[in-house]
């Protein structure tokens, strides 16, 4: 018990560090959200009146006439209460509404291809692995390079040829904008249609790192005495390589890949932004423009406990799957 009191008194210690974070460094930027807002109403032909700025201080709790650590507090008491405050980019939507409506395409998008090239890499893994020095080890290589190439590159390689040349899948947009949202067959399709292209910049840019984590930790594994145990007892090539090398030779992969579940919620911002997908990355870019600090705060939030969350989880499975790291230094 002491081992996970310990993991789960680290970890709050960390969410708070992230909070104090996520208070200061919006505040460092240039700008001021109730400029912004003051501009925008301007420009609509409103009076810049000292009342209703004050309206807006108070409103987005970025009060200039009070102390910082007063600021800091209030900022706390409100993320207890979930209270993530009013977003200035979609003035006036409260941020967890704007969140709320853009997390579900990150997750699903995101979500989906990591879980593809996961298990798609692990297992091309495994098997060149097992088979190193053949034909198929020659193919690694390849699989690097497309992990090496940026994000932007690729999508718009994949839009210019599948989109514009051979018109197989949509430009932009996360679904036919004149189908109404809902759970039919007709919407969901359209939004697996829009989301192939983005979900295969993801899975062709990260499926070499899986690939090669597990390939390199499979030829480790293969040398362990209890391999050459299990081959030495007769024992089938298939079944010593997913029972005792494979087994084995994944577990780092699966704390990777939780920590990668993690920065699901992030999104893919450049993916999205050139597929012009509604997902969160797409806000994160949208309140750095405008200096919305609550949206900012807010989805760093979401980031932040998602992250740490994935980490706790992976080490309380490691506390159980190896009860070597429970072990009292």
């Amino acid at each position: 018990m002491r081992y996970y009191a310990r993991k789960l008194g680290f970890y709050l210690v960390a969410l708070w560090a992230a909070l104090t974070l996520n208070f200061f460094i919006p505040r460092l930027m240039p700008g001021n959200p109730v400029d912004i807002l003051m501009a925008k109403l301007q420009q609509r032909g409103g009076s810049p009146d000292p009342a209703v700025r004050r309206a807006y201080e108070l409103l987005l709790g970025t009060d200039g006439d009070e102390p910082l650590i007063v600021q800091y507090l209030a900022y706390l008491g409100a993320m207890a209460r979930g209270d993530l405050g009013i977003s200035v980019s979609v003035f006036p939507t409260p941020v967890s509404e704007v969140i709320g409506q853009a997390l579900p395409w990150t997750i699903v998008l995101v979500g989906i291809a990591t879980f593809l090239s996961f298990l798609l890499g692990v297992f091309l893994g495994a098997v060149v692995g097992w088979r190193r020095g053949s034909w198929l080890d020659s193919l690694v290589p390849a699989t690097t390079i497309l992990a090496a190439v940026p994000y932007f590159w690729l999508a718009l390689l994949l839009v210019a040829l599948l989109s514009s040349v051979l018109g197989w899948f949509p430009l932009l947009g996360g679904y036919d904008v004149s189908l109404m949202p809902g759970w039919n067959a007709e919407f969901i399709g359209s939004v697996l249609h829009h989301g192939f292209l983005p979900a295969a910049t993801i899975v062709i840019s990260s499926v070499g790192g899986w690939l090669l984590g597990m390939r390199n930790m499979m030829v480790s594994t293969m040398s362990e005495d209890y391999v050459l145990t299990a081959r030495a007892k007769g024992l089938r090539e298939s079944r010593v390589m997913i029972r005792y090398a494979a087994r084995n030779a994944v577990l780092p992969s699966i704390a990777g890949f939780a920590v990668s579940l993690g920065f699901v919620v992030a999104g893919s911002i450049i993916t999205e932004q050139v597929f012009s997908y509604p997902g969160i990355g797409s806000k994160l870019l949208q309140a750095v423009q405008n200096n919305d600090y609550a949206l900012m705060q807010g989805i760093f939030l979401v980031i932040t406990v998602a992250v740490l969350g994935a980490n706790l989880v992976v080490d309380l499975l490691y506390g159980v799957i190896d009860p070597r790291t429970r072990v009292e230094s």
